[in-house]
C-alpha cells in the first residue's frame, strides 16, 4: 500500500457493475478467457478474495446503491411487486443522489432492474433516483442486438439498436466513455456508474468475436475447472490452498457430455460476451489515460452474484421487454438451449447453463441465487492511485456490497445516511484490518450468515449447514453436528438480522403468491 502524503482532491468516480460473471472467469481470477483491460486494472489495482454480494441481480443492485440490505429498501427478490414493494424506496437516498446532493454529475449507463414498471416512468426510475443522465434498459435483461425497455433519460432508445453495427456492450462503452470525456473536459467531478449486462444470458456476439475463441472448450469443463483452480493457486488469490468442491451431481464428466460440439460452442459465446465486455472497460479506461485522470479516478469493478446456473427450456419466453418476439429484419427467435439452436445470433436467445456455470465458479459450490459461495462470492477490484490503493495487492479479508456507498462517500467527501449498515472500505484498501462483524444473506428462502471464519448456510427446506471457511471456502466438510452450540448461536444471530430487516419468511412469500392467483414457481423469478 501506498502511504498518502496529503489528502488528495475528491477523485472521480467509476463503478463498473457486470451480469452473472463468474467468480473465476476473469484472467486475474485464473480465467483463460483474454480480458486485458480488466488484468490492467487488476495491477493497478487491488483484488479481493473474499468478497461478497447478494445472490441475484436486483437485490445487489439495491444494496449497492443504498447500502442497506435489499429487503428493506423494497427488494426482496426481483421487481415483482408481491410481498415486498419490487420496487427501490423511493424515500431511500442512492449513491446518484447522494453524489448529486455532493456536487458531482451522475450517470447510470447500462442496466437498472430497480423498478416494476418499465413502460411508464415513475418516481422508481433511474432519472428520478438521482442520475442526471440514463442511458440503457430498465429490465433484468434483453436482446444484445435488439434491446427492449431501452431508454436515453426517459424517452425510448430502441431506434439506436437498427444500426446494423449496434451491440449493446458496444454502445453503453460508447456512451459511458463520451460522458467521461465531456465531464472531464468541463472539468466536473462525475460518478458514472456503468452496468453492463454483459455476459448475462442471451447467448449472442457478433460472429467475429465468437471465432476467436473456436477450439478454446474443446478440452471441456472438468480440465479447464482443474486449470483455473492451478491459476488461482499461481496468482496467489486466496491465503491459503483452496481444494475445489467436487463436480456438481448435476453436471456430467466431460466424456459423457452428450453433443459436444455444442456444448463447447455455448461457452465460445460467452467468452465472447466476456472480452466484448472488458473492451468496454477498456474504451473508459482509455478516456482516463488520454485525460490524465486514470490516477484519481476511484474505480470499483464487480460482478452482481455468481455465475447463473439456468437452462432455457425451448420456447420459454420472458416478458416482452425481455425476450423479443422476433429479429430486427422480422425473422423469428428461436428459444432455449437445445442442439437445434447453434447460439450467437440475434435469431436466438440461450444460456449457456449449469456445468459451465460450475466452471465459471471455481472453485466453489452452487450458482446465482444459492447463498453457498458459488452464489455471493464475486471478483472485486478497486483502482485508486491517488488515494493510496493499488498495486496488485489481494484483501482477504470478507466485505460486502453494502460497504461500496460508504467507501464511496468516504473517498468524495460526501454524507454518509444513518441507516446505512455497510461501512467504508477505504480503511482496508489502505492496509488496515477490518473489525470482525456479521454478515448475513437470505433469498427465496436460502440463508447464510458469517462469522469470522465459521459460515453457517442452508437450502430453503433444508437443514443448516456449518463450514470453516479459512481452511474450506470450497464449502466440502459440514461441521453442523460437530458443533451444534455454534450452529444455534448463529442461527438465532441470522433470525435477529432476518426480522431486523424485513425479510418475509419464503413460505409466506408463497403464500402471498397463491393468494394473488400467481404460482408459486414466480416468487422465484
Amino acid at each position: 500500500m501506498t502511504p498518502l502524503a496529503s489528502p488528495p482532491a475528491r477523485p472521480d468516480v467509476i463503478v463498473i457493475l457486470v451480469d452473472d460473471l463468474g467468480f473465476s472467469d476473469l484472467a486475474a481470477y485464473g480465467g483463460e478467457i483474454p480480458t486485458p483491460n480488466l488484468d490492467r486494472l487488476a495491477e493497478r489495482g487491488t483484488r479481493f478474495s473474499s468478497f461478497y454480494t447478494t445472490p441475484r441481480c436486483s437485490p445487489t443492485r439495491a444494496s449497492l446503491l443504498t447500502g442497506r440490505p435489499s429487503h428493506e429498501v423494497g427488494i426482496g427478490v426481483l421487481t415483482r411487486p408481491v410481498g415486498y414493494r419490487g420496487s427501490l424506496d423511493p424515500d431511500v437516498p442512492t449513491l446518484g443522489s447522494l453524489l448529486r446532493d455532493a456536487g458531482y454529475v451522475t450517470s447510470l449507463t447500462g442496466k437498472w432492474h430497480l423498478s416494476s414498471e418499465v413502460t411508464e416512468p415513475d418516481e422508481t426510475w433511474p432519472t428520478r433516483r438521482g442520475f442526471d443522465d440514463f442511458y440503457g434498459i430498465l429490465g433484468g435483461g434483453t436482446s444484445y442486438f435488439n434491446p427492449k425497455a431501452f431508454r436515453a433519460g426517459e424517452a425510448d432508445a430502441e431506434a439506436d439498436a437498427q444500426r446494423a453495427d449496434f451491440y449493446l456492450t458496444d454502445a453503453l462503452a460508447d456512451h459511458a466513455a463520451d460522458f467521461v470525456r465531456q465531464q472531464t473536459a468541463q472539468r466536473q467531478p462525475y460518478c458514472l456508474y456503468l452496468a453492463l449486462t454483459a455476459p448475462h444470458w442471451p447467448l449472442q456476439a457478433f460472429e467475429e468475436d465468437i471465432a476467436t475463441h473456436a477450439g478454446r472448450y474443446a478440452a471441456g469443463w472438468d480440465a479447464l475447472r482443474t486449470q483455473r483452480s492451478a491459476r488461482q493457486t499461481e496468482l496467489g488469490l486466496f491465503p491459503t490452498q483452496i481444494h475445489p468442491a467436487p463436480r456438481d451431481q448435476e453436471v456430467p464428466a466431460w466424456e459423457d457430455a452428450e453433443q459436444p460440439d455444442w456444448q463447447a460452442s455455448r461457452m465460445e459465446v460467452y467468452a465472447a460476451q466476456v472480452v466484448a465486455m472488458d473492451r468496454a472497460v477498456g474504451r473508459v479506461l482509455a478516456e482516463l489515460d488520454a485525460a490524465g485522470t486514470y490516477d484519481n479516478t476511484l474505480i470499483l469493478f464487480l460482478s452482481d452474484n455468481g455465475a447463473e446456473a439456468m437452462e432455457i427450456p425451448i420456447g420459454r419466453r420472458f416478458a416482452p421487454h425481455v425476450t423479443p418476439d422476433s429479429t430486427r429484419d422480422g425473422r423469428p427467435v428461436a428459444i432455449g438451449n437445445d442442439p437445434s439452436i447453434l447460439p450467437g445470433g440475434e435469431d436466438t436467445y440461450a444460456s449457456y447453463g449449469r456445468a459451465w456455470a460450475h466452471l465459471s465458479n471455481t472453485p466453489f459450490r452452487l450458482y446465482k441465487s444459492w447463498v453457498h459461495e458459488g452464489g455471493i462470492a464475486a471478483p472485486l477490484i478497486v483502482s485508486w492511485p491517488a488515494g493510496g490503493v493499488g498495486g496488485g495487492d489481494v484483501v482477504h479479508d470478507p466485505a460486502h456490497v453494502t460497504d461500496l456507498l460508504p467507501t464511496v462517500l468516504e473517498a468524495t467527501d460526501g454524507s454518509l445516511p444513518e441507516a446505512v449498515t455497510g461501512v467504508s472500505l477505504v480503511g482496508m484498501l489502505r492496509g488496515e484490518r477490518m473489525p470482525e462483524r456479521d454478515l448475513c444473506w437470505e433469498h427465496i428462502g436460502n440463508a447464510a450468515i458469517r462469522r469470522g471464519r465459521f459460515k453457517l448456510v442452508r437450502e430453503v427446506g433444508m437443514a443448516w449447514e456449518l463450514y470453516d471457511l479459512d481452511i474450506d471456502r470450497a464449502e466440502r466438510r459440514d461441521l453442523a453436528a460437530e458443533r451444534a452450540e455454534l450452529v444455534a448461536e448463529l442461527a438465532t444471530a441470522w433470525q435477529a438480522w432476518a426480522d431486523a430487516h424485513g425479510v418475509i419468511p419464503f413460505p409466506e412469500l408463497v403464500a402471498m403468491y397463491e393468494a394473488r392467483g400467481l404460482p408459486a414457481w414466480q416468487a422465484n423469478s
